[in-house]
């Protein structure tokens, strides 16, 4: 039986990541190649991984097919894979930090990367109306079901900022979306887009010590996600109009047991 493109495909990104799980970057880098010459859309991440070896440039944003793959793929575990086995609680933290805040009551949430809902479950009595945006539908499907949301849209983040016309937001979520997107100026320009003026951004980032940045101000880290630097967040909020509330370092996840540091960013429009 002759083999399928999809056959093709498969075989050579299994082969490249045989290479890199060997430690072989050099070798997996040069078969990373041929991925990406089968698959221009890169439904596997290679860019990412290319730049998690230190082997190719640091992309301005996961590919979009890599993203929807990646979160399609594993919806139906997708809440106890993070929650339980990688320790994920952004969204409690995100909720405790509000009400230390004494910031609890908003007419209209937007929960971008929605997923399947941590985020909006956690806000839930918080908000008198809620709105999901995420690239995943799968996903979208799952949060959909649990009923947490007034209005959910399967799109990219950014787009949906872009191309939205309803109303504006007094608070605006974006945990664990950082950590697939490099360049952060279309995401907080368009947020900023579609905030009420002293709406609320609250948002999570993973980071790394400041020598894997090499100078950089996001970098791809080992675990194939972008990781910011403090600075670089704080001067992306200022351009886009936005003022830091409070910038708390957390612990995002765990990964192969170990603690992810990242910071948790609750920050002011206008």
């Amino acid at each position: 039986m002759a083999k399928t493109d999809d056959d093709v495909l498969a075989e050579a990104y299994n082969r490249a990541l045989a290479l890199e799980k060997s430690g072989d970057f050099d070798a997996a880098a040069a078969a990373y190649a041929e991925v990406l010459a089968l698959d221009p859309d890169d439904h596997g991440g290679a860019a990412v991984r290319l730049a998690s070896m230190k082997r190719g440039a640091v992309p301005a944003r996961a590919p979009e097919a890599y993203v929807a793959t990646l979160f399609d793929q594993h919806a139906e575990v997708f809440d106890k894979v993070l929650v339980e086995d990688l320790g994920y609680h952004v969204p409690m933290l995100l909720r405790q930090r509000l009400i230390d805040l004494n910031e609890t009551s908003f007419e209209r949430m937007l929960d971008l990367g929605c997923g399947t809902g941590l985020t909006g479950g956690a806000l839930e009595d918080m908000a008198d109306d809620a709105t999901g945006v995420d690239l995943a539908e799968n996903m979208v499907e799952i949060a959909h079901e649990k009923g947490l949301y007034d209005t959910l849209y399967v799109a990219d983040a950014v787009d949906y900022l872009d191309d939205n016309d309803d109303d504006p937001f007094d608070l605006i979520c974006a945990t664990d979306v950082l950590p697939y997107l490099g360049d952060l100026e279309p995401l907080f320009e368009g947020v900023a887009k579609n905030a009420l003026p002293r709406a609320l951004f609250c948002f999570s980032s993973e980071t790394l010590p400041d020598a894997e940045f090499e100078g950089r101000s996001y970098t791809v880290g080992r675990y194939q996600r972008f990781a910011h630097t403090e600075c670089y967040v704080r001067e992306r909020l200022f351009t886009a109009g936005f003022t830091p509330v409070e910038v708390t370092a957390i612990t995002v996840r765990h990964e192969q047991g170990l603690p992810i540091a990242g910071h948790l960013y609750v920050a002011r429009k206008g």
